[in-house]
């Protein structure tokens, strides 16, 4: 597998996003980038928090699950520990919602807007133990980069 220049990988994202207005092209264009970067992935894309509940945003991949319960699944669980969830193997993980049977592992991380958790960035992968522990440094930098500037 290619390892992911996150640097360059954030530096794309910044020129895509930096004063342009539009919160859902940005994300989609997010979505797009990430889709296209990274590499072996099945989807990549934004839940927003709703009603006390995530719901689908801009994505690339097969069509997904519309609204995911707070505290449910690792998208869900993710948004109520305000924490990244790193999952090797999404079928050991208790509670896992399956919106594409084709996932292996997965990794999540929350998105916040001024100190409470507002979405998630959540990627897939068809491969086990996709995502490693720069991966996640990567897209919680990529997170933090959203957080400024687009909440």
């Amino acid at each position: 597998m290619k390892k992911t220049d996150y640097p360059a990988l954030l530096a794309q994202a910044e020129g895509l996003i930096a004063g342009v207005p539009h919160f859902v092209a940005n994300l989609a264009n997010l979505s797009a980038l990430l889709f296209e970067t990274l590499g072996d992935l099945n989807w990549a894309g934004f839940y927003l928090a709703e009603g006390g509940k995530l719901v689908l945003g801009p994505f690339q991949g097969r069509p997904a699950c519309i609204e995911i319960p707070w505290g449910k699944g690792v998208c869900g669980t993710a948004a109520a520990q305000d924490a990244t969830q790193r999952v090797p193997d999404v079928h050991a993980f208790p509670g896992h919602i399956a919106c594409d049977c084709a996932s292996r592992s997965e990794i999540v991380v929350p998105l916040r807007a001024k100190g409470r958790v507002v979405g998630v960035l959540d990627i897939d992968s068809p491969l086990p133990d996709r995502f490693s522990e720069e991966d996640q440094r990567g897209l919680e930098a990529l997170c933090a980069r959203i957080e400024r500037e687009l909440f």
